[in-house]
C-alpha cells in the first residue's frame, strides 16, 4: 500500500493544487492512502525546519511530500515538493492536475481559514478539559528528569488526570531544559498535555497547581558562615513567595524538597506568600525514613517495604533524631508468621544494639559526603509517592514522616516547620498526635527545636548568629539519640559568595560545629 504525508503551509497555493490531486488519487486507487498536514504560515518555516532536521532532508519551500514506507516501520521516504509529486502522479498513474491559478488562490485563503478554525475549536475543547499545572523549580536536577515519567504515568494524580509540566531554572540551564522537554515529548503519555521550559521568573508558577521546589543553597570551595547561608535561603524565598502569591492558584499545594535547608525553606515560603495555605506547603522528610528503612532492611535481609513507621523528627537537613521506637517489621522470614496484617516490633528484631548505635548512624550521617553522589531517583520515587498520597491517600495507619508548620504538638513550639508523624485522607494531611514518645525523645525534640527557631530568627534578622543549646542532654549515641556535640559553638570560616544550584548537580557541605550525627543534605 501507498501512504503518503503531505503537508504544506496552509495558505499555500501548491499546496492547494497537491490536495486536490491527492484526494482524487485516494478516491480512485484502492491501495492510495493520503495524510495531510497544514501549519499556520508564522509557524510553517520552523515546523519544516524541524521535520527536515528531524529527518535528514533538504527541502525549503511549500509544500513537502514524503512516502511512509510501511513495510519497513513507517520510516519517511522523501519525495520532494510539488512538481515531484505531480511527476510522480503522472508517472505512476497517469493522472495530474489542470487545477487554475486563481483557483488555486482561492483554495489556499480557504484552507488558512478553516486551519484557523480548527486551531480555534481544538484550543476551545482543550480548555474544557484543564489539566493540572505542575511547576519544578531548579528542573536540571537530576531528580526532575526522573520525576517527570513517574508524574505523567497517571499513578500520582490519578488515571484520569491530565497535567501540564513547566520546568523552571536559570538561562544557563537552557540546553538542559530543552533537552529534557523534548524527552519528555518523546514519552507521549495519554495524560501529559505538554511540558515547557521556562528562564524567566516573571512567568514562574502561572496558574500552579502543584510547585515542586528542588532548589538548594550550596557552597563553593571556601566556605561561608553557617548564618549567611540561612540569610541566602531567605533572599531566595523573598523572591519565590510573592510570585507563588500572584500567579499560583489559590488551592496550590506546595513540596519542599532539595538537601540543604529544607525546614528553613518551607518556612520562609509561608512567610513571604501568606496567602497560601500553610497546610498546603510541605517539606520532604521521606528520604531520609527511606534510607533508614533500606539500611534496617539490608540489616534483618529482607525488603524495605515490610518496614514500616520509621519516624524523623526535627530538622530534615540538618539534626534529625530517626525514631524506631514505633516501627514495625511485616512479611519478615521467620519461625513466626502471620497474615499480612501481622508485624513484630522492629526494636525487637534486631539484636545486635551496638550496629544500631554505631554503623546505622554513621551510614546515614556519611550521606552529609561531598562523596556520596545521588542521581536523583530516590528523590524523585519518594517525592511522587508523597504527592500520590496527598491526593490518593497513603495506606491506612502507615505513618509518613513530613516537615510540617508546628501548633504545638508534641509540646513542640508553634511557628516552625518541624518533621513529625503525618497521615494523608481525603485530599489532606493531619499529624499523627497519639504517636507515644517517651521523656528522653521529648528533651532531644526540645534542641531540635531550638536550632530551627534560630534558623528562623536569622533568617527574619531578629538575631545575627546562633548560640549553642545550653540545657544538658544525654548526648550518647544511641538509637534514640542521634545528636552528638550538640554545645559545640558553629565555627565562621572565610567567607563566600553562594549561588541557588539545581538539587543533585553538587553535594552540601556539614558545617563545623553542626551535628556530627546530623543526617544527609539530599534532595
Amino acid at each position: 500500500m501507498a501512504q503518503f504525508v503531505l503537508a504544506g503551509r496552509a495558505d499555500c497555493p501548491y499546496y492547494a493544487k497537491a490536495e486536490i490531486l491527492a484526494d482524487y488519487l485516494q478516491v480512485n486507487l484502492p491501495n492510495f492512502r493520503i495524510y495531510k498536514i497544514t501549519q499556520h504560515p508564522d509557524n510553517w518555516e520552523q515546523w519544516l525546519h524541524d521535520i527536515c532536521e528531524k529527518n535528514g532532508w533538504k527541502h525549503k519551500r511549500s509544500p513537502i511530500v514524503w512516502r511512509e514506507l510501511l513495510d519497513r516501520g513507517g520510516k519517511g521516504l522523501l519525495l520532494g515538493g510539488f512538481n515531484d509529486f505531480l511527476e510522480h502522479a503522472q508517472h505512476y498513474y497517469s493522472i495530474t492536475s489542470d487545477l487554475l491559478s486563481e483557483e488555486m488562490l482561492q483554495i489556499g485563503e480557504e484552507n488558512l481559514q478553516t486551519h484557523i478554525q480548527i486551531e480555534k475549536e481544538e484550543e476551545e475543547r482543550k480548555s474544557l478539559i484543564n489539566p493540572l499545572q505542575v511547576w519544578i523549580s531548579s528542573a536540571s536536577a537530576p531528580a526532575c528528569y526522573h520525576l517527570i515519567p513517574l508524574l505523567a504515568n497517571g499513578e500520582v494524580f490519578g488515571i484520569t488526570t491530565e497535567i501540564s509540566i513547566h520546568l523552571l531554572d536559570r538561562y544557563s540551564c537552557k540546553e538542559i531544559l530543552h533537552g529534557t522537554v523534548m524527552e519528555a515529548q518523546d514519552l507521549a503519555y495519554p495524560l501529559l498535555r505538554s511540558v515547557s521550559m521556562h528562564i524567566e521568573l516573571d512567568e514562574a508558577f502561572l496558574q500552579a497547581d502543584v510547585i515542586i521546589l528542588l532548589d538548594d543553597i550550596l557552597l563553593e570551595r571556601d566556605t561561608t558562615s553557617f548564618e549567611n547561608c540561612i540569610r541566602q535561603v531567605n533572599e531566595l524565598c523573598k523572591v519565590y513567595g510573592p510570585l507563588i502569591e500572584k500567579n499560583a492558584k489559590s488551592g496550590v499545594r506546595i513540596v519542599v524538597a532539595g538537601k540543604t535547608f529544607v525546614n528553613l525553606k518551607t518556612l520562609m515560603i509561608m512567610t513571604y506568600a501568606p496567602s497560601i495555605n500553610p497546610g498546603n506547603i510541605i517539606a520532604m522528610a521521606m528520604l531520609l525514613e527511606s534510607a533508614a528503612k533500606a539500611m534496617l532492611a539490608r540489616k534483618l535481609n529482607m525488603n524495605s517495604a515490610g518496614i514500616k513507621d520509621v519516624i524523623v523528627w526535627g530538622n530534615i537537613t540538618g539534626s534529625s533524631y530517626v525514631d524506631l521506637s514505633n516501627a514495625k517489621v511485616y512479611r519478615y522470614d521467620s519461625a513466626i508468621w502471620g497474615p499480612p496484617s501481622f508485624s513484630r516490633p522492629l526494636l525487637d528484631m534486631i539484636y545486635d544494639s551496638k550496629w544500631l548505635h554505631s554503623e546505622f548512624v554513621t551510614a546515614l550521617s556519611s550521606l552529609n559526603s561531598r562523596e556520596y553522589h545521588c542521581v536523583g531517583m530516590s528523590p524523585a520515587h519518594v517525592i511522587a509517592t508523597v504527592l500520590r498520597y496527598w491526593y490518593q491517600d497513603s495506606p491506612p495507619r502507615e505513618i509518613v514522616s513530613m516537615g510540617v508548620l508546628s501548633e504545638g504538638q508534641f509540646c513542640i513550639p508553634e511557628g516552625i516547620v518541624f518533621s513529625m508523624p503525618v497521615s494523608f485522607q481525603n485530599g489532606t494531611w493531619e499529624v499523627i498526635t497519639e504517636t507515644e514518645i517517651n521523656e528522653k525523645t521529648q528533651e532531644i525534640m526540645d534542641c531540635l527545636a531550638y536550632d530551627l527557631i534560630q534558623e528562623k530568627q536569622v533568617a527574619l534578622g531578629e538575631i545575627q548568629k546562633m548560640q549553642p543549646y545550653k540545657k544538658e542532654v544525654d548526648t550518647s549515641f544511641n538509637i534514640f539519640s542521634l545528636l552528638d556535640n550538640v554545645e559545640e559553638e558553629k565555627v565562621e570560616k572565610p567567607k563566600e559568595e553562594l549561588e541557588t544550584l539545581s538539587s543533585g548537580s553538587h553535594q552540601s557541605e556539614t558545617f563545623e560545629g553542626e551535628k556530627s550525627a546530623s543526617f544527609p543534605d539530599v534532595d
